[in-house]
């Protein structure tokens, strides 16, 4: 069992936040409606996987450099300099540069995406 099992990333503009993020990953995000919401859910493993979305409407993003921060993983398929390197060709900037873990962790970032959110990065080793 997973102790989180979704997660949403508030956004003002959705075309802009799911471009960013499908450049970022590299992946497509699916569109859908929830209620007045929309989202943008990212491709995950429904029977064991966490699941998360981009979301507009309901709530605003909160820049802040304090609160939640959510770790996307980029699943060893991606190599994580190229990640951080799409990302600020699509708007983000650097927050965390590359930072290797303990123990044989994996590397982790940070950024901020188009819309203002600090989010992260993780890498297997």
């Amino acid at each position: 069992m997973n102790a989180l099992n979704w997660f949403e990333i508030p956004v003002a503009d959705m075309d802009r936040a799911q471009a960013f993020y499908e450049a970022l990953l590299a992946k497509p995000l699916r569109r859908e409606a929830m209620g007045p919401a929309t989202l943008a859910v990212f491709p995950y493993e429904q029977e064991r996987g966490v699941g998360g979305a981009l979301i507009l409407g309901g709530y605003a993003p909160q820049p802040s450099p304090q609160g939640s921060l959510v770790y996307l993983n980029l699943m060893g398929d991606l190599p994580l300099a190229e990640v951080i390197a799409r990302a600020v060709a699509a708007g983000a900037r650097i927050v965390l540069p590359r930072t290797e873990l303990p123990d044989g962790i994996g590397v982790i970032a940070q950024l901020q995406d188009t819309e203002g959110n600090r989010i992260g990065l993780h890498a297997a080793a």
